[in-house]
């Protein structure tokens, strides 16, 4: 049986592409080049389902929700909220899984990042 590999790419709808593409290399350090493509650090992917109902991935409209693996959570949320950025107050803490953190984006997306453990 053939696998996927990984995750080639991310897209988005946007009402201002060129803003929201700013605000991710300016808010979350996302060095995509002009293409696009944005060569990331080695580590783990999780891919996971939720009921339907869940309040997790944030706005019911939101399908899915983007997951960021980040280095030190606390210093990127800092650095979130010193852009003006939406960034939820509340910090989980999974054992042995690690930290958890939320931010939504100029166009309404909720974002999770994690600090693995």
């Amino acid at each position: 049986m053939e696998r996927v590999l990984g995750i080639g790419g991310w897209f988005l709808r946007a009402d201002d592409p060129a803003a929201l593409a700013a605000w991710y290399r300016e808010a979350l350090g996302l060095d995509a080049d002009e293409q696009g493509v944005w060569t990331q650090e080695s580590g783990p992917t999780v891919f996971a389902t939720f009921d339907a109902d869940t309040e997790h991935l944030g706005d019911r409209r939101q399908g899915m929700m983007l997951n960021l693996r980040v280095r030190d959570l606390d210093a990127m949320l800092v650095q979130l909220h010193a852009v003006g950025a939406t960034v939820d107050d509340h910090v989980e803490e999974m054992d042995g899984v690690g930290r958890f953190g939320w931010v939504t984006d100029p166009e309404g997306n909720r974002l999770e990042l994690w600090q693995p453990a």
